[in-house]
């Protein structure tokens, strides 16, 4: 079996609260197995037979809306996965590890409108495409950033996203072993 990472998104804001024992009792009644969660609401580890990620990320967002009525998405990740997300994040090396995040969307990014985006935006994070993800640091704080309204107005882009910063990622790398 394999070991995975899921990032659900919307899990515990707003009114879409569940308690991390319902969802993993949620998930081990689908046959997910080792299901624990880790560092935050909505992260989860689980080992399962080995498929593409997308698959899961699908099966688990209808699990979690079956059961639960939130309508959510997860990012699922392989550790190799993870492991290229992290190294992938071209702030790494300057930004501080709870500032510099990664943004996992329920599609590969649009990179010719991500671009577009860039090249205009004026904010003081900085921002960077990825695949299945983008990575922002947010230099002055995420709660002062302006990034996500400024994303939305210009229409430019269809998807769900959940991000985690460095620390969390990190962490969560390391529980799913070698």
């Amino acid at each position: 079996m394999a070991r995975y990472l899921a990032l659900l998104g919307s899990i515990n804001v707003g009114g879409n609260r569940v308690t991390m024992g319902e969802l993993r009792e949620a998930l081990e009644r689908e046959d997910f197995e080792d299901v624990e969660t880790v560092v935050a609401s909505g992260n989860i580890l689980f080992s399962y037979d080995e498929r593409p990620s997308d698959g899961l990320a699908e099966m688990l967002a209808w699990i979690v809306k079956d059961r639960f009525d939130i309508d959510t998405f997860a990012a699922v990740r392989s550790k190799d996965e993870l492991e290229a997300a992290i190294e992938g994040n071209p702030f790494v090396a300057d930004g501080e590890e709870n500032q510099v995040h990664t943004v996992f969307l329920d599609r590969p990014l649009d990179r010719e409108a991500f671009e577009r985006f860039a090249a205009g935006y004026t904010g003081p994070e900085r921002i960077a495409p990825g695949e299945r993800e983008f990575f922002v640091d947010f230099r002055e704080g995420v709660g002062n950033s302006k990034l996500t309204q400024a994303m939305a107005r210009t229409k430019l882009f269809d998807f769900r996203s959940t991000a985690r910063n460095l620390r969390s990622l990190r962490r969560m790398l390391q529980k799913m072993g070698d």
